[in-house]
């Protein structure tokens, strides 16, 4: 899978700040690079400890090209899955 010049940039620093709509107010959110380990497969997603609407994550995931996790819940960008991200 190509990655976006965002996600490139964001696993190279290892976090990213993000404006994210949250109760009805923009806010700047910085999410981590996280490796997350599912049996023998590794992969790459964005995270915060906050919460975060799921359609708003859905909107992230979709722009960054990266899986994204908040407290509440985890989005994958349209059309990938985990097996998608790994080896990055």
């Amino acid at each position: 899978m190509e990655l976006s010049t965002k996600a490139k940039e964001a696993i190279a620093r290892g976090s990213l700040k993000i404006r994210v709509v949250r109760n009805g107010m923009f806010q700047q959110i910085t999410f981590s690079v996280k490796r997350v380990q599912i049996g023998n497969i590794t992969y790459v997603e964005l995270a915060s400890e906050r919460q975060i609407d799921i359609s708003e994550l859905s909107k992230i995931a979709d722009d960054m090209g990266l899986p994204v996790e908040a407290q509440n819940g985890k989005a994958f960008p349209k059309g990938t899955s985990s097996a998608d991200f790994s080896g990055l």
